[in-house]
């Protein structure tokens, strides 16, 4: 059964390419109105060009982003607050590998910064926003490969030893885990409801923003893996379902695979972990003076 999203306001991070076009592609379809977010206006244009004649849905709109930037994340959540006075689910999508170390504007490691920091500071600039829209929803796009992945929090800028693309990659996704935890709790009794999610293993466009031979690399990997991963229509799937299900109303603080709730990791069940991640990403993000 199609959801009826008609009169709700949905935010999609990364929206100009992969799951994030193709989430908001369906929610605009079921009605709503959806913000695209796209780092690069050309992509974002055509992605909002793309949603707009798929979902039949010429209110979709869209906002320029850099998640490696403190300020633009800011003046994101600045303008958007300045045309909807609603936002009735947020769906962290935007994120990145690196496969050389490199940092944000703001001085952190590019894929914790963008994976973590990004969502984090986003979320709490909107929180006031769709606490006023409940029953609402936050949905962050995880993965599996916070599975292997502890938090180290004496390096949380990967400035120790040699710099591991896959390692902090999964350390990061561990970070949307447990921020969705600490989130959720932190909701409880305010109708706004946090979950997170594994996409699968799918076929966009992620990794091509690295040059040479790690984009080759990318690039390679989705052509042999081609026949066994997924569209990105398939793995959007789940971002849509915990957008947009009734099946999910209520439904909070909990990590979904294939549009079923799976257990995460061990190290993700640390509410001490939990507590800390979201008090330093507080420090990080300077939200604890505000």
């Amino acid at each position: 059964m199609t959801s009826d999203m008609t009169g709700k306001v949905c935010l999609v991070t990364g929206a100009n390419q992969g799951i994030g076009k193709e989430t908001a592609v369906a929610l605009a379809w079921m009605g709503a109105t959806v913000v695209m977010t796209s780092r690069d206006r050309a992509k974002g244009e055509a992605a909002l060009a793309d949603v707009r004649s798929r979902s039949g849905r010429q209110d979709a709109e869209l906002m320029l982003a850099d998640f490696g930037s403190f300020a633009s994340i800011r003046q994101l959540a600045a303008d958007f607050k300045a045309k909807h006075d609603r936002l009735d689910v947020l769906v962290n999508n935007a994120g990145a590998i690196i496969t050389t170390r490199s940092e944000t504007a703001d001085g952190f490691e590019t894929t914790f910064g963008v994976n973590h920091l990004g969502y984090f500071l986003l979320t709490n600039l909107l929180l006031d926003t769709v606490k006023a829209s409940a029953p609402s929803r936050i949905v962050n796009v995880a993965s599996r490969a916070h599975l292997r992945s502890e938090m180290d929090f004496d390096d949380l800028n990967s400035r120790r030893g040699r710099y591991s693309a896959m390692r902090t990659y999964a350390r990061s996704k561990l970070a949307n885990v447990l921020f969705t935890y600490e989130l959720a709790r932190r909701l409880q009794g305010t109708g706004v409801t946090a979950n997170c999610l594994h996409p699968g293993v799918v076929r966009t466009g992620f990794g091509k923003n690295n040059s040479g031979y790690a984009k080759l690399l990318f690039q390679t990997f989705q052509v042999v893996a081609r026949p066994f991963i997924l569209s990105p229509e398939k793995g959007a799937a789940t971002s849509i379902y915990l957008a947009s299900s009734p099946e999910v109303e209520g439904v909070t603080g909990k990590y979904f695979v294939d549009c079923r709730e799976t257990q995460s990791s061990p190290a993700s069940y640390d509410e001490g972990a939990q507590r800390k991640l979201w008090e330093v990403s507080e420090e990080l993000c300077e939200l604890k003076a505000a």
